[in-house]
């Protein structure tokens, strides 16, 4: 979906567009979509691994008697990739692994006495199950692993599947495998689409249904993974890729230009932003835009990506520039600027943040900076944050009172309950009360 157009607070400035978006409605529920998944989803919850097999045929082309993907065969993928290729994924999975196993070391067990004898508590225990999707279209995903299988690993997650679409040649991607391989995984499928996140929510696949869905995929795989939210959890609802630079005159409009281009390149429909306190640099960049797209053998993806929905926006001063950038709340944040300290000091709504002119937000997507690429996105980063080991994480609160401590919690306990007339919370509290006093 296109950015909205910013509501800024009254007297907060002014700003002119340059290029404006196209106003269409969002990329998300398309009805024709959350149909076909709704009819898919039931007919697999009554048919099972008859349905499952049946969609793997019609839609994925898929001609085998098993969907695993044997042990021998992930465990040789990296064998079947060019050198360059496969060290470069070696290098992603230990980027993106010591940054997660990081975090993990922030997440700690702790216990605190309230009160005398009012001992609290929170033990961190990650989820037991977790299905990865490892999309493999046009452009595999090759660091798709990196961010959800790696990730859950860090965190402790003790079994991991995946599933990953058949490529023409009726097998798996060879680069996805090997990037799942040494990230972790227990278990991988050949298997694509709403039937994929399905038979691993519906525990189809000669294994227990998981605990939790991740990882990246086209309309109808965010919508199977909105239906299925509950039955499992999930990792985010994401849609199209987007991108917002936040640059100035400092900025050089060539390299702007490309990384906005670069993340059109994820598809038609990927919105790609500036915002700008200069209009000679706003002007500058969308020429170098032009001159780009004549270059790129993905033109015809990132042409009509910027076309319908790129935009550029001059705003008069930083203070206007970081509010207009808060209201977009952009999947990715580039920020090139004279000053780009005091706009992460500034700036709130973001998925993730890439600050000036050598933090391209390729680095990321690739596996390279260590940070996940599964992000919020369509604005969904004033409320919430990226994929991340804490999201494979329980954090477990626990409490242990002492006797001595009843004095202190038991006759509070009874004033609330008797006031709002449930007298059974009372009782409980009561009878404690009671045999200290006896």
């Amino acid at each position: 979906m296109q950015f909205t157009t910013p509501v800024l607070e009254a007297n907060a400035g002014h700003f002119t567009r340059l290029k404006s978006p196209i106003d269409v409605p969002a990329a998300q529920r398309d009805p024709q979509v959350v149909k076909t998944v709704s009819t898919m989803l039931l007919d697999i919850e009554n048919r099972g691994i008859d349905a499952i097999r049946g969609y793997a045929r019609d839609l994925d082309g898929w001609e085998g008697d098993d969907f695993e993907i044997a042990s021998s065969t992930l465990a040789s993928s990296g064998k079947r990739l060019d050198p360059a290729l496969r060290e470069a994924i070696d290098l992603g999975a230990r980027q993106t692994q010591a940054f997660a196993h990081r975090q993990r070391e922030g997440h700690s067990d702790f216990e605190v006495e309230l009160a005398p004898g009012v001992h609290t508590g929170v033990h961190y225990v990650p989820v037991g199950r977790v299905g990865a999707y490892m999309p493999a279209g046009r452009f595999p995903l090759t660091a798709s692993a990196f961010m959800t299988v790696g990730v859950a690993k860090a965190a402790g997650v003790p079994h991991v599947v995946a599933c990953t679409p058949p490529q023409p040649s009726g097998g798996a991607n060879d680069a996805v495998l090997y990037t799942a391989y040494v990230s972790g995984v227990d278990r991988v499928f050949l298997l694509g689409g709403v039937q994929a996140l399905a038979s691993m929510a519906f525990g189809l696949l000669e294994d227990l249904p998981v605990d939790m869905v991740v990882g990246a995929g086209n309309a109808f795989v965010a919508e199977a993974k909105r239906q299925l939210f509950g039955r499992a959890a999930i990792d985010l609802l994401a849609g199209p890729s987007e991108v917002a630079v936040l640059s100035d005159e400092t900025a050089d409009p060539e390299l702007v230009a490309a990384d906005l281009l670069g993340q059109a390149e994820h598809g038609p429909n990927s919105p790609a932003a500036l915002v700008t306190t200069s209009g000679t640099h706003g002007n500058a960049v969308m020429a170098a835009v032009d001159r780009q797209l004549k270059t790129l053998s993905t033109a015809d993806i990132c042409g009509p990506a910027w076309r319908d929905f790129g935009s550029v926006t001059v705003a008069e001063n930083r203070e206007v520039a970081a509010s207009l950038m808060d209201d977009l709340a952009p999947e990715h944040l580039e920020v090139i600027t004279a000053d780009d300290g005091w706009y992460h000091k500034r700036l709130r709504n973001y998925g993730s943040i890439f600050l000036g002119e050598w933090s391209t937000v390729a680095y990321s997507d690739k596996g390279m900076a260590g940070t996940n690429h599964t992000l919020p996105t369509a604005g969904g980063a004033k409320h919430s944050a990226g994929l991340s080991v804490s999201r494979f994480l329980k954090p477990l609160t626990y409490q242990r009172v002492d006797k001595e401590a009843t004095d202190t919690v038991a006759p509070a306990t009874i004033v609330i309950s008797e006031s709002e007339g449930m007298s059974a919370h009372a009782a409980t509290a009561q009878m404690r009360l009671d045999r200290i006093r006896q």
